[in-house]
């Protein structure tokens, strides 16, 4: 099981979304996204990612380097994985989790429970609270083919985590994971940072999660 400790960073409230990305840049290491877990997928596209907190924020952001790029879900809590999508799944009560997720110009998809089934969505109201910025932009496009590199910040407070009351991310102690997918690409990929032993590509696994500690 991977572990990661999420940096308390040295910031004064309120910043920019630019300012942020600085920050964020200056005062983190980049963690890579790199596991292929079934061997029916190889494809492995370039992937990193640097996470960072500021007590009622998490601040996130992706690096991604592929051959094909896809943006057609604009709907919140539409079918984002289908889409170049990069996602952080948390779990902070140790039994229910959170599955962030945004395709490659920033539409969301969150939704919470115990599994794969019965999923609760977040509202879009709270999910719209999270600032995100894609060098890809924010408007839908069929896929591209080539070789792409695209970066996304994220930022996501702390009502986002809208079935616990979390006052502070300092202290933390969570598990969750990391991934890359792209469902409905000509190159269907599952990548993953902390490996995952199920049988077929699956994300909604918590017994697979890394542990996530923020400072």
């Amino acid at each position: 099981m991977k572990k990661l400790s999420v940096k308390h960073l040295n910031s004064e409230q309120p910043v920019s979304l630019k300012m942020a990305v600085q920050i964020l840049e200056l005062q983190t290491e980049t963690n890579a996204i790199d596991i292929v877990n079934w061997k029916e997928f190889p494809y492995k596209p370039g992937l990193k990612f640097r996470i960072g907190h500021v007590d009622k924020e998490i601040w996130l952001k992706y690096y991604v380097n592929e051959k094909n790029i896809l943006a057609q879900e604009t709907r919140t809590n539409g079918d984002v994985y289908k889409d170049s999508t990069v996602e952080f799944f948390i779990s902070v009560d140790g039994k229910n989790y959170y599955n962030f997720e945004f395709n490659c110009i920033g539409t969301i998809h969150i939704g919470y429970g115990e599994g794969r089934h019965n999923r609760t969505p977040i509202e879009p109201a709270i999910a719209q609270k999270i600032q995100i910025e894609s060098t890809l932009g924010n408007q839908p496009f069929a896929e591209k083919s080539g070789d792409f590199s695209w970066e996304m910040m994220i930022r996501i407070p702390v009502e986002c985590f809208a079935f616990d009351k979390i006052e502070t991310l300092k202290g933390l102690q969570a598990r969750g994971n990391f991934y890359k997918c792209g469902d409905e690409t000509s190159d269907p990929h599952f990548v993953t940072w902390n490996a995952i032993g199920t049988e077929n590509p699956d994300y909604h696994c918590p017994e697979h999660f890394g542990k996530i500690d923020f400072e």
